[in-house]
């Protein structure tokens, strides 16, 4: 039986030289180097902090208050179930404030003098909830809505404290998608445009396309500081995992439920953090290799 014997390629015959052998063990040793380095320094940091607080005057009874092993149990079931509606808070909400963020970007970059009073009504908006604090947003809504007696409207401080968060996170989404859908070069529009393209059409599908994929990473990191401000509800008395957390620390004089709701939202918003970079990261690698336009 005849085997034809293939051609050798040039990965086939390629030998590394002595140089780049010694180059690449030189990169792998400073690599374990400054890793081991780095984890040195980490332990002796960690150990040094845990010295100083643990040796401080008042560590005994702050442990006692704030790291109960006895309250965080207690806590823990409560601050769980609490914790549900700030995740139905921000899915609910983040949809919604994606839609009207986007049709406010879109209403400040229309053109033409007819559009004028759209344009200044979603600059307007956007100024005013942009300057306006979170938390008094908060208040005016939860407690100034009612307060009217309009028939129909709702008092349920979770819709309005959502209503809330709608308003003011809105307002900087909509400057992100500004942002995009104005750093996409005007000779798209005009390419599109030479094609046949109306002017809406060359929005949908040429400028805004480009403009999303530009906004991902700033767009996840308004959702991570919105899943955080879900805990802000609780002012108007929902009870979410922060009201949970007052709740046991008000009957029992300990605080450290707050610490348990403290990590929840961490271990929520941590993962969201780690995400929102490897999107980063890997725009940017592509955007460096010519493959995002």
């Amino acid at each position: 039986m005849n085997v034809e014997k293939q051609p050798l390629t040039v990965e086939d015959t390629y030998v590394p030289s002595a140089r780049r052998l010694a180059r690449e063990r030189y990169k792998q040793t400073r690599a374990r180097r400054s890793a081991g380095l780095a984890a040195a320094s980490t332990v002796l940091t960690v150990a040094a902090l845990t010295l100083i607080v643990v040796d401080s005057p008042g560590w005994d009874r702050t442990k006692e208050t704030f790291f109960s092993a006895h309250y965080a149990r207690v806590a823990l079931p409560d601050v769980l179930e609490g914790l549900w509606l700030n995740l139905r808070l921000l899915a609910v909400c983040g949809a919604c404030v994606l839609v009207l963020g986007l049709l406010l970007a879109l209403a400040r970059t229309l053109r033409g003098p007819v559009f004028f009073p759209l344009r200044a009504l979603a600059t307007a908006y956007t100024d005013f909830f942009r300057g306006l604090p979170l938390i008094i947003c908060l208040l005016l809504v939860i407690f100034g809505v009612p307060a009217l007696r309009l028939q129909g409207v709702t008092t349920d401080p979770v819709l309005l404290g959502g209503a809330a968060l709608v308003l003011t996170y809105s307002a900087y989404v909509a400057e992100v998608f500004r942002a995009g859908i104005e750093a996409v070069h005007p000779s798209q529009r005009a390419a599109a445009r030479s094609l046949g393209l109306t002017s809406r059409q060359a929005l949908r599908y040429v400028v805004l396309p480009q403009a999303l994929r530009r906004v991902v990473p700033p767009l996840l990191n308004d959702l991570v500081s919105l899943q955080k401000d879900t805990g802000l509800v609780s002012i108007g008395g929902a009870v979410d995992a922060v009201y949970a957390a007052q709740i046991i620390a008000g009957k029992d004089f300990n605080y450290t439920p707050y610490v348990v709701a403290g990590l929840a939202f961490i271990a929520l918003t941590i993962p969201m953090t780690r995400f929102t970079d490897w999107v980063t990261a890997r725009m940017d690698r592509r955007r460096a290799q010519g493959g995002l336009v």
